[in-house]
């Protein structure tokens, strides 16, 4: 029984630190939007968002909105010096182009092939793939964010996805509440976990299985 696991705001702060300096970055809607407010100091990033913008910043200050200035999740942004605006179509040819070194999607399942389900929960939901089609095979490496498990406690890593996928093969790492996990030779690597939590009791709500290596580093987050 997991007694412990990381908050949203943990799991975009531990996505955030593998980001590489100098990378073009695009956040997805909703829960991946709060990775930009987890920037390294003294590395540079820029995000990039399908509905115009090269180089927005955080979010402005309660009141201090520039409803002009918003995301692609409609979200308010600030700019950061020599940021750019730019016609959709510009934005996903950016996409389709390969000019993107990341992307940070959520996830409903990850398949251990790096098979990513995101747009629909399946008969009756409401669909809302955006630009993950384009975003997973356009960008050079897709990383996902998620909770470890559904809200019923289900695995949401599985062996294969049971829903609509968004991909194939696109997903390199996952970062959920419980461990980091690299997609490697079509199998779940474990490479951290966080240390209140056996690799027993993790295998235990995944549902494929995990590789371990010599080495399973503690995921340690601080509180943010």
């Amino acid at each position: 029984m997991m007694t412990a696991k990381l908050t949203n705001a943990q799991i975009a702060w531990r996505a955030a630190q593998d980001i590489p300096d100098g990378a073009y970055v695009n956040l997805g809607i909703g829960f991946p939007e709060m990775v930009a407010k987890f920037k390294p100091d003294g590395r540079e990033v820029i995000y990039h968002t399908e509905n115009g913008i090269l180089d927005f910043g955080e979010a402005p200050p309660a009141g201090e909105e520039d409803w002009d200035l918003i995301n692609a999740g409609k979200k308010a942004v600030t700019l950061n010096p020599g940021a750019a605006f730019f016609h959709h179509a510009d934005s996903f040819a950016m996409v389709r182009g390969g000019h993107l070194d990341v992307a940070i999607l959520g996830a409903y399942e990850v398949a251990e092939t790096g098979d990513l389900a995101n747009w629909s929960t399946g008969p009756g939901s409401v669909p809302a793939v955006g630009g993950a089609m384009d975003l997973v095979h356009g960008a050079k490496r897709v990383a996902v964010i998620t909770d470890h498990v559904t809200k019923k406690g289900e695995p949401k890593l599985v062996k294969s996805c049971s829903l609509p996928l968004t991909g194939v093969g696109c997903v390199t790492t996952v970062y959920t509440s419980l461990a980091v996990i690299d997609i490697v030779d079509r199998r779940f690597l474990l490479r951290e976990k966080l240390p209140s939590m056996s690799v027993e009791e993790l295998q235990a709500v995944t549902g494929a299985e995990l590789v371990v290596g010599d080495t399973v580093a503690d995921l340690i987050v601080p509180e943010v």
